[in-house]
């Protein structure tokens, strides 16, 4: 575990330098386990800072955070809640605990889940998506084995309200303990898991517990999942980008060249600047 800022103790489940690189479309997967914070006055999180050529997606499932940034974005979203935002050519963000909860103090627990764009799309204009909890779609499991938030993509008919740039799904899902789920993913597709709660068996071979990254073969078109209690994970999946990967810091791009001209907009001001 290692802090971002002073109000995100969070673990890095992979980077763009790791494992990311066998994980397109995804680059890097940060995982604030729940952490109580006690009632304060001061604020917590990370100040003004920039990002270019990918997106962020952040759950919140415990907290609640405040955002904003230099496309005119931003909003407060608490538990259930998930914002989806856009760097494209250059942005400015930054993200606190909401006034309200570092007043009151509690725990914290959230995902932030960086997405990369094709190279034609890394130019796109920055942008701001709220998903708030009751227009993500909520889907029963059959036979009563739980439910699943499609918080991007498709499941069972129920398309989710996140617009992405390239096909990729993100599902939110609980099982009951003792219960099986088999969910279908495409054909050469990048799937992962990551297992916030409980314990699992997959595919009736591998086992994983909280905390643990789940990833499969792109061959195939289903993962299968029994829950050996109460089990909550994550599961994304995406079609492979197929081009490279060159990051440095908050910035993702295809080649070095493209990295030093990032560099050089932000410290000219190009991406923007928040107000106030």
């Amino acid at each position: 575990m290692h802090w971002v800022g002073n109000g995100f103790p969070v673990r890095s489940v992979f980077d763009y330098n790791g494992l990311g690189r066998e994980l397109s479309p995804f680059l890097l997967l940060d995982y604030a386990a729940p952490h109580v914070f006690r009632p304060g006055k001061e604020k917590r999180g990370v100040g003004a800072h920039p990002h270019k050529g990918f997106e962020t997606v952040t759950i919140v499932y415990q907290g609640e955070l405040e955002h904003r940034d230099s496309s005119g974005g931003g909003g407060k979203i608490g538990p259930g809640d998930v914002q989806w935002m856009t760097a494209g050519r250059g942005i400015i963000h930054e993200e606190f605990h909401s006034a309200d909860f570092t007043r009151q103090g509690g725990t914290l627990q959230m995902v932030q889940l960086w997405v990369n764009l094709r190279s034609t799309d890394k130019g796109a204009p920055a942008r701001y998506q709220t998903l708030l909890k009751e227009k993500i779609p909520s889907v029963a499991l059959p036979d009563g084995a739980g439910s699943l938030r499609v918080i991007a993509g498709e499941y069972d008919g129920h398309a989710g309200t996140a617009q992405t740039f390239s096909p990729i799904q993100l599902w939110d899902v609980t099982l009951g303990a003792g219960k099986t789920v088999t969910l279908p993913v495409p054909d050469g597709h990048t799937t992962a898991l990551l297992l916030l709660a409980g314990e699992i068996l997959v595919n009736d071979e591998g086992q994983a517990e909280e905390g643990d990254l789940v990833m499969f073969k792109k061959e195939g078109n289903s993962i299968h999942i029994h829950a050996r209690a109460e089990t909550h994970f994550l599961v994304m999946d995406g079609e492979p980008l197929n081009e490279p990967v060159v990051g440095h810091g908050p910035f993702v791009m295809n080649t070095d060249e493209e990295i030093e001209q990032a560099f050089e907009e932000f410290q000219k001001g190009q991406m923007g600047v928040l107000d106030g």
